[in-house]
């Protein structure tokens, strides 16, 4: 029974600790009214709270491997308790950055969950869990959408304390509902990281997740002030606007997991990226809030469907360090959502106007996109590598002309030859003699004819000794129809033969 409801309540949890996350930039221009904030800091007090929760996602999502995601739970939201507390009673904008910096816990235990869930399903699931956990992300929406309503009838400051019972609610419930047997990985973080720091495909993830999720958290804190102040809409709008954005990533975040499990990731994260690219060409570009929403919610169904997608990949190639490549991955989603505002706020500051900052980011997102298609090929290209290295039949390729370009781990276990011996030779080094003129002639007539030639062969090991092998030359072809290469795959059939003369 534990264990059937971690789902369920660690997608919960995840809703509360995003729904504190944002507490700040939902109320600021409720916040405003009582603190004299300097317009260059409101884009560090939006912005801060994700620092903090974007580097304790490493820790955080090792440490859900090792102490289990009922503890990470139970401890951070007793932790959160204090900012919350701080913030509600503050006076200075220093004291926003200390509260909001202490904020940012919220949002880092998103690395508990994906860490944690996988390891309650199979691996055709993944996708869908994670997403399913990822709607947690709604929590941001509910907090935009619920504490302007709140700050309203009661004020921002007791509207901020209501969170307090919220966070004392789920400390028990993660205490007596939690599973307390879930299975612990204990292995160092340190030779966790060592492990997978040289692998490309971490700081790959790590960039798609920096844009996909960093747009998301970016335009989920920047939207209210912005709203207000460009389009001059009222304070209650302007929430209910970014909720919806807000709604619709969250809720298409599964959908990118299940479609993630169905189909080739890395091609729908081709599309995420177009559909960035294309988005954010056209915020560049609103001359009115009609057309800017349409951008916004291009933006929110890409940057939803992408981090579902990412969150399929991580364990795919990850799995044994799945704590720790969650934690890294993630920590670079929060960053990605930290820098944009900052950034737009300069832009702003500078030419009075936001356009160069969307096509700075259509740019990134076109990078991405270009990323993606050429981490798909090596993906290809690798996967080709590991059949030919793994595959018992020896395989030796050639150029147009017959000199050996490349062999394969069985080609030096069958004929004694390592590739350093054969590079740049003809295969006519494994002759063994019993075979005239006529016999080779005949054979490549046969491949020029119709591209590819087999049978029985006797070639010569390197040791001197003579044996039967089943041969298949094949012609590659390239575009314009010349033969570029040869491939020929073997495999030694002199045992059957000699049991075949036995009996």
């Amino acid at each position: 029974m534990t264990q059937k409801i971690q789902l369920p309540l660690q997608t919960a949890n995840l809703v509360v600790g995003f729904m504190v996350w944002v507490l700040i930039s939902s109320l600021l221009p409720f916040i405003s009214e009582d603190i004299n904030i300097p317009p260059e800091r409101v884009a560090i007090i939006t912005a801060i709270p994700v620092v903090l929760g974007s580097i304790l996602r490493i820790p955080l999502g090792y440490y859900a491997n090792v102490y289990g995601a009922r503890m990470m739970f139970f401890i951070s939201f007793i932790v959160l308790l204090f900012p919350v507390y701080y913030i509600s009673e503050t006076s200075t904008v220093t004291g926003l950055l200390i509260g909001g910096t202490l904020l940012g816990i919220g949002g880092a235990i998103f690395s508990v969950g994906v860490t944690s869930l996988p390891k309650y399903y199979p691996k055709e699931k993944h996708g869908l869990v994670n997403g399913i956990y990822g709607m947690g992300n709604i929590g941001t929406a509910i907090t935009t959408f619920a504490a302007p309503i709140l700050a309203v009838k009661f004020g921002w400051s007791l509207t901020v304390k209501m969170y307090l019972i919220l966070l004392l609610a789920f400390i028990a419930m993660n205490f007596f509902f939690g599973d307390r047997k879930e299975v612990k990985v204990k292995a160092p973080i340190v030779d966790q990281i060592k492990g997978v720091y040289k692998n490309e495909k971490l700081w790959f993830f790590s960039l798609f997740y920096f844009i996909t999720f960093g747009s998301f958290v970016a335009f989920t804190v920047f939207l209210p002030s912005f709203l207000v102040n460009y389009f001059e809409l009222d304070k209650v709008d302007a929430g209910l606007r970014t909720a919806g954005f807000i709604v619709v990533a969250t809720l298409l975040r599964p959908v990118g997991g299940w479609l993630g499990d169905k189909f080739q990731p890395l091609f729908l994260l081709m599309g995420c990226f177009a559909g960035l690219t294309i988005s954010s060409i056209v915020l560049a570009f609103s001359p009115d809030i009609g057309l800017y929403t349409v951008g916004s919610i291009m933006i929110a169904a890409a940057a939803g469907i992408g981090n579902g997608v990412i969150f399929k990949l991580v364990p795919m190639y990850f799995s044994k360090q799945a704590g720790t490549v969650n934690g890294i991955v993630s920590m670079m989603g929060g960053l990605g959502g930290f820098f944009p505002p900052l950034l737009l706020a300069t832009i702003f500051s500078m030419t009075g106007s936001y356009s160069i900052g969307f096509m700075a980011f259509s740019q990134v997102s076109l990078v991405s996109l270009v990323l993606a298609i050429w981490l798909y090929y090596m993906d290809r290209t690798s996967l080709s590598k590991e059949v030919f290295d793994s595959t018992g039949q020896g395989i030796l390729v050639t150029n147009s002309k017959g000199l050996i370009l490349s062999v394969n781990p069985a080609f030096t276990k069958l004929t004694g030859y390592n590739e350093e011996e054969v590079l740049g030779k003809s295969p006519s080094i494994l002759s063994s003699g019993r075979h005239d003129r006529a016999y080779y002639d005949d054979m490549w007539r046969t491949i020029e004819e119709q591209g590819e030639w087999q049978g029985e062969i006797w070639n010569k090991k390197k040791n001197g000794e003579e044996y039967l092998e089943f041969l298949s030359i094949s012609s590659v072809i390239d575009g314009t129809g010349d033969v570029v290469r040869y491939v020929g795959s073997f495999s030694d059939i002199s045992p059957e033969a000699n049991a075949g003369n036995r009996s």
